[in-house]
């Protein structure tokens, strides 16, 4: 697929050298179709990898996607470039009169921060009620779903592990049915990286949630809204072969004794180079939700849709 990103943006060469097709300005505009309009809330502290990730998962069909990357204003990155920064992301000061066919909300390390405690947490539920109306289909990851699930319908994070929930762990499809799963074995290997969750007393206590894939060792994975405008994905799809070895390397550097993450080094060997089982869940997830749940769903105009023409 072609996605459409600026042609200075660091990931570009990245997907380029991998055959990825990153269409130029030109071009697009010279192809009598509307591209799909993905808005990307980037919070996690690693901006550029999680960037390469997210629009990897993103060119694996054959639709036009326009990705545009915003940052909150509330808070300034500590650990990106402001040069990168000011000439890649927007703000949602420049977007909120816009509409746009899709929008992630990726994670951040903020698993035991109180919700209101959270740097930009009041604008964080400014953008998130603001794509009720601009938004035809919002994908939540990790600590974004998390965050969504507590801001839309008051799902707390009540479940706290004794050890961090780190490595590659099966996970069930519940539905089967759903598009979301089209091509999905029925068991799914997918990294998870999280302290926290939730718990599927608490999902089912709201009618308007389906809780459609769980997980024996870190309970509920991916829910939906029942009609389909939110996501929440609690596992990392999207991560590279090495990001869970970085993690742990980085905790071990803080001195912080982290545990090998399970499942995933062969042999438990930290020397040894991890196997990727998930690629291919990953690529169906992204791959579906864009085409079942934002192209075939939503209107030429968008803005028709939330005005009500």
């Amino acid at each position: 697929m072609p996605i459409k990103i600026p042609d200075s943006l660091p990931a570009t060469a990245i997907l380029e050298s991998e055959n990825i097709f990153v269409m130029t300005e030109y071009r697009a505009m010279h192809q009598d179709i509307r591209p799909l309009n993905v808005l990307i809330l980037n919070l996690m502290p690693t901006k550029e990898v999680t960037e390469t990730q997210l629009l990897r998962k993103l060119s694996n069909t054959p639709l036009q996607i326009k990705v545009e990357f915003l940052q909150t204003a509330s808070y300034t990155p500590q650990h990106v470039d402001s040069h990168h920064m000011e000439s890649f992301y927007t703000t949602f000061e420049k977007v909120k009169n816009r509409w746009f066919d899709g929008m992630i909300i990726t994670g951040a390390p903020l698993a035991f921060v109180p919700y209101e405690k959270v740097d930009y947490w009041e604008e964080l539920c400014m953008i998130m009620e603001w794509s009720k109306t601009h938004v035809h289909s919002t994908l939540h990851i990790c600590w974004g779903a998390l965050a969504g699930l507590y801001y839309h319908y008051g799902v707390g994070t009540n479940a706290v592990y004794e050890k961090k929930l780190s490595g590659i762990y099966p996970n069930r499809v519940l539905k089967k049915s759903s598009p979301l799963f089209r091509g999905f074995d029925d068991i799914f290997m997918a990294p998870h990286s999280r302290e926290v969750g939730i718990l599927a007393e608490d999902v089912a206590k709201v009618p308007e949630l389906e809780l459609i894939a769980d997980c024996d060792a870190g309970g509920p994975t991916i829910l939906k809204s029942t009609d389909s405008k939110h996501f929440f994905v609690l596992c990392h799809l999207e991560y590279d072969s090495d990001t869970l070895k970085l993690e742990y390397e980085r905790d071990l550097a803080k001195g912080l004794n982290p545990e090998v993450p399970c499942n995933y080094f062969p042999d438990d060997d930290p020397a040894r180079r991890p196997v990727v089982n998930w690629r291919s869940a990953g690529q169906l997830l992204f791959s579906n939700w864009l085409n079942y749940y934002v192209y075939q769903t939503t209107p030429y105009d968008i803005g028709n849709r939330f005005e009500g023409k």
